[in-house]
């Protein structure tokens, strides 16, 4: 019988750099998925500076750049009367990128195979293991096969075969508050600028991607998914209308994509359990419309693999949150594309045209800040003097 320190399940974003972080750490790491690589997934694509930053230390930084993947040297969110535009990054950290995921998530994958973890692609979990005092002990194939080990790790989704099967309870759950669409253009330059438009009820971004292509992704409220589910470029139009520089800058764009849609649950899921833990959207689960999705999957992988080498669990439920929560309760707030409140209008109004403080406003937007830290009175104070 084979017996692991780790079973991961899933190996995109989340599974992948925990797995090569264990395994980088001694721990003998089985990493398994259903699909094989390279593959596609849906996504929003960005890595926000601490994502990048992520990569640059697990080394594999270059590697993603070697796609060819445009630097994001500047963000950029037009709310109609107002425009705030500025660096997302830090001197030491100034870049964000927008990988398709079936090239970013071979490098994760090949590089967890590289630090030692076995990797089995193809392979579907039919249930986990679970002995007489209730704890999990590992993992049976759909194809038979079973694998033992001290640990399981859901890294597999928001639709987590290990979370469902061991009830992981879920908690500020919340549910779908946007959908979303988003598709490949050809001839529609960027210039490494991440743009973000904010209209009542509306909301879209475009960022460059691999190819010389440029990803467009927008939604509405979920409420009116069935509304505008048949007629998507006619939804994009009439929406785009509303910025008129841009959708004549759109006019000559070719669609090379069909238009991709999904709508996210919002939830926090209790993360680990008597031998099993999660990471990734099986552990919390946010809208896209903030692209947090995969730099928070990278930093809770790295916290994960701290906990497990700590014997400390509970502590990376503490920590996660504490990190996750802020940005979180903003990103509901954003996803309900409700008009701006006065405070925020006031505050947009106050940085218009002041660099330092519009940079502060965007390294909010890529995560770099907090909005803990972002909006205590004080730095508003300072913000809005």
């Amino acid at each position: 019988m084979t017996t692991y320190d780790v079973i991961v399940v899933g190996a995109r974003v989340a599974g992948s750099p925990l797995a090569a972080l264990l395994a980088g750490r001694g721990y003998r790491t089985l990493l398994v998925d259903r699909d094989t690589f390279p593959s596609d997934t849906v996504s929003t694509h960005v890595l926000h500076p601490p994502g990048v930053a992520a990569l640059r230390r697990w080394g594999v930084l270059d590697q993603v750049v070697a796609t060819g993947v445009p630097p994001i040297r500047r963000y950029s969110t037009d709310f109609g009367p107002v425009t705030v535009s500025g660096a997302p990054g830090t001197p030491d950290n100034p870049h964000a990128y927008a990988p398709r995921r079936i090239l970013l998530d071979k490098i994760l994958l090949d590089a967890a195979a590289a630090a030692g973890a076995e990797i089995r692609e193809g392979y579907s979990v039919d249930e986990l293991l679970v002995d007489d005092a209730g704890r999990v002990t590992g993992i049976r194939g759909v194809d038979g096969t079973v694998e033992h080990a001290r640990i399981v790790v859901g890294a597999d989704g928001r639709n987590s075969v290990v979370a469902k099967a061991v009830g992981a309870p879920a908690y500020e759950d919340r549910p779908p508050l946007t959908v979303g669409y988003y598709a490949y253009f050809a001839n529609l330059p960027m210039d490494g600028t991440f743009e973000a438009y904010s209209r009542p009820g509306r909301g879209w971004a475009v960022c460059p991607t691999n190819d010389d292509l440029t990803m467009v992704i927008g939604g509405w409220p979920h409420a009116e998914l069935a509304e505008h589910r048949n007629d998507i470029d006619g939804t994009f139009a009439a929406m785009f209308e509303t910025a008129p520089d841009w959708a004549e800058r759109f006019r000559d764009a070719k669609q090379e994509a069909r238009w991709v849609g999904a709508s996210v649950h919002n939830y926090f899921r209790v993360p680990y359990g008597p031998g099993w833990a999660l990471v990734g959207d099986a552990g919390y689960s946010r809208d896209y419309i903030t692209a947090q999705g995969i730099t928070d999957a990278f930093l809770d992988a790295e916290l994960l693999a701290d906990a497990i080498a700590a014997d400390d669990l509970p502590g990376y439920q503490a920590r996660r949150d504490a990190r996750a929560m802020p940005f979180y309760q903003m990103t509901l707030g954003i996803a309900s594309l409700q008009p701006p409140d006065e405070q925020m209008v006031q505050l947009v109004g106050a940085i218009a045209g002041d660099q330092e403080k519009m940079d502060a406003f965007i390294r909010l937007n890529s995560g770099v800040t907090s909005p803990a830290e972002f909006f205590a009175p004080e730095n508003l104070g300072r913000l809005f003097a």
